[in-house]
């Protein structure tokens, strides 16, 4: 489709009400679930304002009807180095084509909501781009573009408390609440978006033996239909004494359909631990064996997908529910409706109130406070949560992307020489490099990252284990010219899709790979090694290392790169090479570009315009790309 359709003409057959009153589209964008859970937030607050309202993921909705909605509100995350989130990646292909018509929109009223974080260089990137874009369109905007800031005191909801209160003026303004109906008090329960048909009898299979009935041998692994993937080892690569745990994990996808290539990203949907799940379920009366029929209340809603028909109460807690995320203001909201202990609902309507957000964020947001455990410190209200709101105050458990850290080329390895090893390579295999992710607060018990933990808890060694994956494309791309050299920079975990890049082109018999290296202590965090140093004895790969915390001052991968300027001006400048990034979002970026652009200033002479268009003109040719996280 190359533009959008013209718009329609009004039919004379509507009433008068249904011309004035819209139906309100919120249209999303979000990477962690925070967008995701805002969206839902104002889709409950126009329905008390007797709003139609659909909430949609950017992606789920058709693009080209656009032009049909009179009302749309966009709440975008920006991810990355100013990436739009996944679930936004079409729609910010489509538009943005230069062929949409600068009339497109103008019909359209429109309201954008940014969620970011200040402290990283690109901060609601997505969201001011789309704001500009829209306007381009012919959108007309209700008022001027709210950002959000993680870094605020109170986080985002500093921004999006008072800038849903102009909106709701400015929308209320132009389609006021009919005479003969008011606004719906906000302690008053909406209807749940489900019901939870309770049914006996069901035949004895499982949610798992469904899951494997319904996957069709021709459809290829996706959100929907995850593969169960055989997990083949689970390594500690780190050492015993070292506070990070990291794993070399890998599974066998044989049968699957997946194909993969460097770069690339494998996800991997967690479940909630055996003990949490049976702790949420005594706290609010369940019995896990119960079997149900999930319905929607309204035509427009859709059942999720992940959830089996019919399904079992344990299946819904511990593969679907989030029960350990740290709940957001509207878990509160909707829990204080539902709640009938006066002095726990007093409380949890104090917490989703404006004036209790700095209450709220010392109790929850700080500590890092799960949702479990604050159903525990309410006990009374969590005992009296109807079955059928679960999906409206938990939202679903996210996969986590992991970059690939092995090359499907392996099975033509010219690098692993021994017959033990390549016994050991296979063509459908897949690796990753995960660091368990665990951290204490003021709270008694460890903060732990459900996907990471999940993962080490696994071990094949003593029983059989599957786990929920499928691919997806990255960002990184690698150049397809035999004799074009790559720069790696891959500190810590960072490392891992450079492990797939290098394996793949050595595999090619490509050399001229540079990998800048860094972690804490040679003998304690320093991945793959052995691997390392055979590919250098060969002469395929030059290894520049930093570790940080052996010597008194602390030498990180960009001090290393400052060091070899020489090296990669030459790289970059006379022989035409790649430049790659990868690891934590927050500070290191930021500190390998300043070295860059002090490197080209060194080493190649140039100004300081001069040197940061050098680095744009990386960037644009896509000689210097970027995966990052957070």
């Amino acid at each position: 489709m190359a533009s959008l359709p013209p718009a329609p003409e009004v039919s004379p057959g509507k009433s008068l009400k249904e011309m004035l009153t819209p139906s309100l589209l919120v249209l999303f964008g979000s990477q962690t679930g925070t967008a995701h859970d805002v969206a839902e937030r104002i889709g409950r607050e126009a329905r008390r304002r007797r709003l139609q309202c659909r909430v949609r993921a950017l992606d789920s909705y058709n693009v080209v009807n656009l032009i049909n909605e009179p009302l749309v509100i966009f709440v975008c995350a920006t991810t990355g180095q100013g990436d739009p989130p996944d679930n936004m990646k079409n729609f910010w292909k489509f538009i943005f084509r230069k062929n949409l018509p600068p009339t497109s929109l103008c019909q359209m009223d429109y309201a954008v909501l940014g969620l970011g974080d200040s402290s990283y260089a690109k901060f609601n990137f997505v969201a001011k781009k789309l704001h500009r874009r829209l306007l381009q369109l012919g959108g007309n905007a209700l008022l001027p573009i709210g950002l959000g800031d993680d870094q605020h005191d109170l986080g985002p909801d500093a921004v999006i408390g008072p800038w849903l209160l102009d909106l709701w003026r400015k929308v209320l303004g132009l389609y006021p609440v009919p005479s003969d109906l008011s606004v719906i008090p906000a302690d008053t329960p909406l209807p749940s978006r489900f019901i939870l048909n309770f049914c006996d009898g069901v035949p004895g299979i499982s949610c798992e033996e469904q899951h494997a009935e319904n996957q069709r041998p021709e459809e290829l692994p996706s959100d929907h239909k995850p593969f169960l993937a055989p997990m083949v080892s689970n390594q500690r690569v780190t050492a015993k004494s070292h506070f990070q745990d990291v794993r070399l994990i890998e599974f066998d996808i044989t049968g699957s359909g997946i194909s993969f290539t460097a770069g690339d990203i494998v996800m991997i949907q967690p479940q909630n631990s055996a003990s949490d799940t049976k702790q949420f379920c005594h706290l609010l009366n369940l019995d896990p064996d119960q079997h149900f029929v999930l319905q929607p209340r309204e035509p427009d809603v859709i059942c999720p997908t992940q959830l089996p028909q019919p399904c079992t109460i344990h299946h819904l807690v511990s593969h679907y529910l989030d029960i350990t995320r740290v709940p957001h203001r509207s878990f509160f909201e909707i829990l204080a409706c539902l709640s009938q202990h006066q002095m726990e609902r007093e409380k949890l309507f104090e917490f989703s109130s404006a004036q209790g957000q700095e209450e709220l964020y010392n109790y929850c947001n700080r500590p890092r406070r799960t949702i479990l455990e604050v159903l525990g410190d309410f006990p009374h209200s969590a005992a009296s949560i109807p079955p059928d709101y679960l999906l409206d105050l938990i939202p679903p458990i996210r996969p986590r992307a992991y970059s690939i850290a092995s090359s499907l080329l392996v099975r033509d390895n010219v690098h692993l020489q021994s017959s033990e090893r390549k016994e050991e390579a296979h063509p459908f295999r897949v690796q990753i490099i995960v660091a368990v992710v665990q951290y204490q607060t003021r709270l008694r018990k460890p903060r732990q990252g459900l996907c990471t933990s999940w993962l080490a808890s696994l071990d094949p060694s003593r029983e059989p284990v599957r786990v929920p994956l499928w691919v997806r494309n990255s960002g990184l791309t690698f150049p397809s010219e035999p004799n074009t050299p790559v720069i790696m920079v891959g500190p810590g975990t960072g490392v891992a899709p450079f492990r797939a890049a290098i394996q793949q082109r050595v595999a090619q018999g490509q050399k001229g790979n540079y990998l800048f290296f860094g972690c804490r202590q040679k003998d304690k965090d320093f991945y793959c090694e052995a691997e390392w140093q055979e590919l250098i004895q060969r002469g395929f790969l030059t290894l520049i290392t930093a570790f940080s915390r052996d010597q008194e001052e602390k030498i990180y991968v960009q001090h290393r790169l400052q060091e070899h300027g020489a090296l990669v001006w030459e790289l970059l400048n006379q022989h035409g090479a790649y430049f790659y990034l990868a690891g934590n979002a927050k500070s290191m970026p930021a500190s390998v570009s300043e070295a860059l652009t002090s490197l080209f200033k060194s080493e190649g002479g140039l100004s300081d315009p001069d040197a940061a268009a050098y680095l744009t003109m990386l960037e644009r040719t896509m000689r210097f790309q970027a995966e990052t996280w957070a």
